[in-house]
């Protein structure tokens, strides 16, 4: 499903033009022409992200923008001011009202695009972890009143060779962090290894290395993906920028750079850091607390069911679609006959972290019961299930498991799908008809996906 931007100004010609270009982009618009009106609209229905003009009569979006990001419920929602001011002052203005961007027209397409992308890939994460931390509520396994934020002392790497950039960065960061400073690539990214960094900043035209690649090195490392990245840019560098923020950055700053815009950028990436790691630590508590099955580390059922009714509540409620795979080993019985329990046990591990390694990121894997497991998959429709449990399917098939004795079985597994219907579903009926599917792929010759039967509609 598209994300949902809602698009704020009180020129129509200004909304028509984005809410065109944005839906070219395959997002779903909504628009508002006023403050209030905007205000009530995400009330009622959260948008993925707003853009928001600053200049309106009635309520300008300093005070939009400051009473989302008031609002617990809504803070979360990523605010990008799109508007013709240009001072310094008042990009810090709007950041500091809360603003994750300020850009200003006329906005690079391109630019503009990628960093609606690439905030909206963020919302979707935080939204999953909270749901995540609100499933272990429910079921009792964790009060999330008492995991805090952390206050510890927050550190900050700056990897730049540019003598006058150092100094204004260091400058501006020296109140909110430790700095450690560094003019090498190799060396900078070994010390955000070794370092354990909240905040990275690395520009993207060092001499020594090549900083888009850096960037992504960051990003994708294990001990540095959590990190918030702030890409350093040349000011009209719009390709660099572009690529930058689709590896992953989770800021930019153009040089010169402007201490009071960095200084504000820097703590809104702190905070966010902040919180992200609170809802990581919620997250990861519950887990350790009687919601994982003990020989795959997958969940259990019991909290896969929960987490499978906020889905399902949240898509009946008019949000995105939920899937849900139900798999089964094939076969199974014969390897616990032939080679006993302890090998079916590493089986049952090893599919385990084939389930782990073959989902994208925001699926949920669960061990079900026995040799069937379940995953679950927000925000997908019926023929991206599909294709991903197809890929999954291959995946497991393709490379024999090795136990203990030296022993290599080829394992495949039978997989059946089931989507939302939006029409006041059930997680127990989703979870029937996958397994409904599932049967008929193993009654089809297994190591096969079958996709629940859609009843076709009834001609008047």
């Amino acid at each position: 499903m598209p994300a949902r931007v809602l698009v704020v100004d009180d020129i129509l010609p200004n909304v028509k033009v984005l809410e065109a270009k944005l839906a070219a982009e395959y997002f779903e618009v909504a628009t508002a022409m006023s403050g209030k009106e905007a205000l009530a609209l995400i009330s009622a229905s959260p948008p993925d992200l707003v853009l928001l003009d600053v200049m309106m009569p009635d309520m300008d979006g300093y005070e939009v923008c400051h009473r989302i990001k008031a609002n617990p419920a809504l803070s979360t929602i990523p605010v990008v001011m799109v508007t013709a001011l240009s001072d310094a002052a008042d990009r810090v203005r709007g950041l500091d009202a809360g603003a994750e961007d300020f850009l200003t027209k006329p906005v690079n397409d391109l630019a503009l695009f990628a960093r609606v992308r690439s905030l909206v890939r963020l919302k979707l994460m935080m939204d999953e972890l909270r749901l995540r931390e609100e499933t272990s509520s429910q079921l009792g396994v964790l009060d999330p009143a008492t995991v805090t934020e952390g206050k510890g002392l927050t550190r900050a790497l700056v990897i730049d060779d540019g003598q006058i950039d150092c100094e204004v960065i260091k400058e501006a960061l020296t109140d909110l962090a430790e700095v450690t400073m560094e003019t090498d690539g190799d060396r900078g990214m070994q010390k955000a290894i070794e370092g354990d960094f909240d905040l990275i900043l690395v520009s993207l035209h060092l001499r020594s290395t090549d900083g888009l690649r850096l960037a992504s090195h960051l990003r994708a490392t294990a001990q540095t993906r959590n990190a918030s990245i702030v890409a350093i840019v040349r000011p009209g560098d719009t390709a660099q920028l572009v690529r930058a923020l689709e590896m992953g950055v989770s800021d930019y700053i153009a040089t010169p750079i402007d201490r009071y815009e960095l200084s504000a950028r820097a703590r809104t990436q702190i905070r966010r850091k902040r919180y992200q790691d609170r809802l990581r630590t919620s997250y990861q508590m519950s887990v350790a607390m009687a919601v994982t099955d003990p020989l795959t580390g997958l969940h259990n059922r019991r909290y896969f069911v929960g987490h499978m009714d906020n889905l399902v509540g949240r898509a009946n409620a008019g949000g995105r679609p939920v899937s849900v795979m139900m798999l089964d080993i094939d076969h199974f019985k014969r390897v616990n006959d032939t080679y006993r329990h302890a090998a079916g046990d590493e089986v049952l591990r090893e599919f385990a972290n084939r389930l782990r390694r073959g989902l994208r990121g925001i699926d949920l894997p669960g061990r079900y019961g026995g040799e069937e497991f379940a995953v679950a998959m927000p925000d997908t429709d019926r023929e991206t299930a599909q294709m991903v449990a197809e890929r999954l399917r291959r995946f497991i098939a393709e490379e024999p498991f090795t136990v203990s004795g030296g022993h290599s079985l080829p394992i495949t597994a039978s997989i059946g799908v089931a989507s939302s219907t939006g029409d006041n579903d059930t997680s127990g009926a989703m979870l029937d008809r996958a397994d409904k599917a599932l049967y008929a792929a193993k009654e089809g010759g297994r190591n096969r996906v079958v996709v629940e039967t859609v009843a076709a509609p009834v001609s008047a």
